[in-house]
């Protein structure tokens, strides 16, 4: 039995000296800690690793286009003017027997606006008539006879060439008997008169002046930068020295500058039912020219391709940078409008100087974004 307890005494001495020196070692501590202390180390070189990477990438602040159909803006001054003006002159001479329009009268197209005393051109054209007549009925009897063979085709034809010469004997007559009246070629207003009841008139005297109100016609002459964007048709709006404002149509764009200006000269109709718009009234004309699809941007962003070509750095989905040029549209307060950016691109509005072509950036979303204006009021 003692034997038993000195061998029971010895292994229990020797686990103890087993526990103490495990516990001295001091690795109880870290079981099952050694990852988690590995993690976090792993995870710094990484990041830290990441952090040296996108120090070596630029950034850049972009935006996206917002594209939007932008109808430039021109502005000219002109001046309102007839659509059709003429002065109507004395077709024939003597003295007016009748004068039937006054200054300002509105006139109808073909009305006689004045008659001249012709008692002689009147009894002319009589004449003619009886004679024309006279000549029918001889041709009438002459064709009879030579059908019975009782005239000789010789004096069937002289009858014949006799009523030919009626005929242009009475055109003659009422061509002149015609000419005592003078017409309006157009409908207008009479804008002037210049003749008296009674007064002796020769061929070609100026008798009235007729004006064509309506449409009204506002001409003014528009750069050789511009000319290229104003098309016949294009819509405008005219702000006259009143302070009427009206919408019109380009209706004329002439095609050669004038040699001393080198400006070209347009024409907006303006419609003008109640003739209420005088001819020569100093006039504003914004044009608007056809709608493009476009983007505006700030100033500041244009940039320079290598060959001097302006344009735009911009930025694909895989945050890599381009240059696209770009054709300047329009120019407002709020930015420039141009044309050219292709879809599904981001415009780089910080930076754009200094990163090239085909570089990949760090990208960061700017709040310098440019807004289209809203159209403008008709």
């Amino acid at each position: 039995m003692t034997a038993r307890f000195r061998v029971h005494r010895l292994f229990a001495i020797i686990v103890f000296v087993a526990a103490a020196a495990w516990v001295g070692t001091g690795k109880f501590a870290s079981v099952g800690s050694e990852e988690a202390h590995a993690s976090p180390a792993q995870a710094s070189e990484a990041k830290a690793a990441a952090d040296t990477t996108r120090a070596k990438l630029r950034t850049v602040a972009v935006i996206k286009p917002d594209f939007a159909d932008h109808a430039r803006e021109i502005r000219v001054s002109g001046a309102t003017g007839a659509d059709k003006r003429t002065v109507l002159a004395a077709r024939s001479s003597g003295i007016i027997s009748a004068l039937n329009v006054l200054q300002g009268d509105v006139v109808k197209a073909a009305q006689v606006v004045m008659t001249l005393e012709g008692s002689d051109v009147t009894a002319a054209v009589t004449t003619a008539e009886a004679t024309l007549a006279q000549r029918t009925q001889e041709l009438v009897v002459a064709e009879k006879l030579f059908a019975r063979g009782n005239t000789a085709e010789l004096q069937l034809i002289g009858v014949r060439a006799d009523k030919a010469a009626a005929e242009a004997q009475l055109s003659q007559a009422l061509a002149a008997a015609d000419r005592l009246n003078l017409r309006t070629p157009f409908a207008g207003v009479v804008d002037n008169v210049s003749v008296e009841l009674g007064e002796w008139v020769q061929t070609g005297t100026p008798i009235a002046t007729i004006l064509a109100l309506d449409p009204i016609i506002v001409r003014a002459e528009v750069s050789e930068v511009d000319v290229g964007f104003v098309r016949t048709g294009d819509r405008t709006i005219v702000r006259l020295v009143s302070g009427v404002k009206m919408e019109g149509t380009v209706r004329f764009v002439a095609r050669e500058a004038s040699r001393v200006t080198r400006t070209f000269p347009i024409e907006v109709a303006l419609p003008n039912p109640d003739r209420a718009i005088p001819s020569g009234m100093t006039a504003e004309i914004s044009l608007y020219t056809q709608p493009v699809r476009s983007v505006m941007v700030p100033r500041s962003i244009i940039t320079l391709s290598a060959s001097g070509e302006i344009g735009l750095r911009v930025v694909n989905a895989e945050n890599v940078t381009g240059f696209v040029p770009v054709k300047l549209i329009d120019d407002t307060p709020e930015g420039l409008v141009v044309t050219g950016v292709p879809e599904g691109v981001r415009i780089v509005v910080s930076g754009q100087d200094l990163v090239q072509d085909g570089e990949t950036v760090s990208v960061v979303d700017s709040t310098d974004s440019v807004a289209m204006p809203a159209a403008p009021a008709e």
